[in-house]
């Protein structure tokens, strides 16, 4: 970071989908300067742009939990976002990108943690740990001559909800998307030697986390508009979140009492490749009419139950139900 002030930001967000929609148009279009960003998402999964979101969340724990999943732009891997965690991001130029060197940023993280008293330090590619529990997970982007260099840092978020959130059967899957590397996660708070609430260390990292001082920075109107509209148009949508998807091959199977039912699928972007339905369960009809049916249909349970409003799953299926299918798809 240069010597002049940083700029400073706040999105006065905690909707995950307006809060990259904001970091990416102050990547884009606040071009001079080094900018420093604090922020926070609510219960979300935030999957890596490389990443496919279905091997990436349990589904169920996730709609039961009211967590959004959103696409960033950066790679890596999924990581699980609420109150309890503070996002920063740090925004500025590359002279040559093949001298870039990452681990700058890294270490102004770990000397704020330092000063602390925490044994912070880094680890592997883009994690940081203290005392072997990962408290931060990093990734970066470039975009013409600006790097964005944003990681996580888990102050006091539910243990529960991250175990939750990310917990796939990953025999379930396969598929050569970027996956996730499970790593055992800590607090923050935990490791602290004196209690400190989470506005008062995001307060020390305002301080702590460049040494050229702040100058804060406010949005203006005209800036917010083209966030809100890049908010709608891509992080809200499903072919962002969903469709950017890689290829994959997955199958699920489930014992119903009437019977066993296995259903094998292809899917990219999003959208159904090619399917199989087989089982032992006690069906009248050829199983081409279903299946058919699904090709090409997004792989969402809403856009299966539509596909299929015109079939006879008595014939089809003997007693297994339309409802138990799903079930089986969507692993529910």
């Amino acid at each position: 970071m240069a010597d002049m002030a940083t700029k400073y930001l706040e999105t006065g967000s905690v909707n995950p989908a307006y809060n990259l929609a904001f970091e990416e148009y102050v990547l884009h279009n606040k071009t001079e300067g080094d900018y420093l960003l604090l922020w926070q998402n609510d219960n979300s999964v935030i999957i890596g742009r490389n990443q496919n979101a279905e091997e990436e969340i349990n589904k169920k724990y996730v709609a039961d939990n009211d967590i959004i999943v959103i696409r960033r732009n950066t790679g890596g891997g999924a990581v699980y976002h609420d109150l309890g965690n503070l996002n920063y991001s740090f925004i500025t130029d590359v002279d040559d990108v093949n001298q870039l060197n990452i681990t700058r940023f890294t270490d102004i993280v770990v000397a704020s943690l330092r000063s602390l008293g925490l044994d912070a330090k880094p680890s592997g590619r883009n994690d940081i740990l203290i005392e072997e529990s990962k408290i931060s997970g990093t990734a970066q982007h470039l975009y013409k001559n600006r790097i964005l260099y944003h990681g996580t840092l888990l102050f006091d978020s539910d243990p529960d909800k991250i175990a939750g959130a990310l917990n796939v059967d990953e025999t379930k899957f396969q598929s050569k998307s970027a996956k996730s590397v499970k790593s055992r996660v800590g607090n923050i708070k935990d490791f602290l030697k004196e209690e400190m609430h989470l506005h008062d260390f995001w307060e020390y990292l305002k301080k702590n986390m460049v040494s050229s001082g702040i100058e804060q920075e406010e949005i203006t109107e005209a800036d917010q508009k083209e966030i809100i509209k890049l908010k709608e148009e891509k992080y809200d949508t499903w072919e962002w979140n969903f469709g950017k998807n890689p290829a994959y091959e997955m199958e699920t199977k489930r014992r119903w009492p009437g019977g066993t039912l296995k259903v094998a699928m292809t899917v990219d972007k999003g959208i159904v490749k090619d399917i199989a339905i087989y089982g032992d369960f006690l069906a009248l009809v050829p199983m081409d009419g279903l299946t058919e049916s699904l090709r090409g249909c997004r792989f969402t349970k809403e856009a299966f139950r539509e596909a299929t409003r015109d079939i006879n799953f008595r014939e089809v299926l003997g007693t297994i139900t339309k409802d138990e299918m799903l079930e089986t798809i969507f692993r529910e």
